[in-house]
């Protein structure tokens, strides 16, 4: 992509862009924002900073981290441990029958994403219950009370993403509190 395109997009001029890529004028972070928005990149990486992600995009089933398990027999597992530099955490949280998340959500500035991967559960949110069957999901701010339930007689699988990344996750301190998932 041409310096006059990239300008044209990023709503400057291209004499403005071309003294910011010579270092002879210093844009305001809306300017850079508009520059990395159009190459489909982060501010961090325009300006030289290494924000990529650092290992490979693949994690294999067998090699999730088990977090932890509550008192309902709730499972939960990292789907992102590796990357130190993540924007949010990924998790699988296995519910059994007639079990719920309690322990696994705490309220905090953030946002979350839920998907049902297999089975019916009830999300709580504040005060409002939300039945959903496997393909719904729910996006939601999280300084609202959340909570999963599921009171049917077959384990439920939820996807759940949060951000800020380990809001209220933290990865076991030692390999003793590890456990590998074998394929099911």
């Amino acid at each position: 992509m041409s310096l006059g395109v990239v300008a044209q997009k990023a709503g400057i001029s291209s004499s403005a862009l071309s003294q910011i890529e010579n270092a002879k004028a210093f844009p305001s972070i809306v300017t850079l924002k508009a520059v990395a928005d159009v190459l489909h990149i982060t501010v961090g990486e325009l300006i030289g900073e290494n924000e990529t992600i650092k290992h490979s995009p693949l994690l294999i089933q067998k090699d999730r981290i088990f977090i932890k398990q509550n008192t309902t027999g709730a499972r939960l597992y990292s789907l992102s441990h590796r990357e130190t530099a993540k924007q949010m955490g990924t998790y699988l949280i296995e519910i059994p029958p007639n079990s719920d998340t309690d322990d696994f959500f705490a309220e905090h500035r953030g946002q979350e994403f839920c998907h049902v991967l297999k089975g019916e559960v009830q999300f709580e949110l504040d005060k409002k219950t939300f039945v959903a069957i496997e393909g719904d999901s729910l996006y939601y701010n999280s300084f609202k009370h959340h909570k999963v339930i599921n009171q049917k007689e077959e384990q439920a699988i939820i996807l759940w993403v949060v951000t800020p990344p380990d809001t209220h996750c933290e990865l076991p301190a030692s390999n003793i509190e590890t456990e590998r998932i074998i394929n099911k």
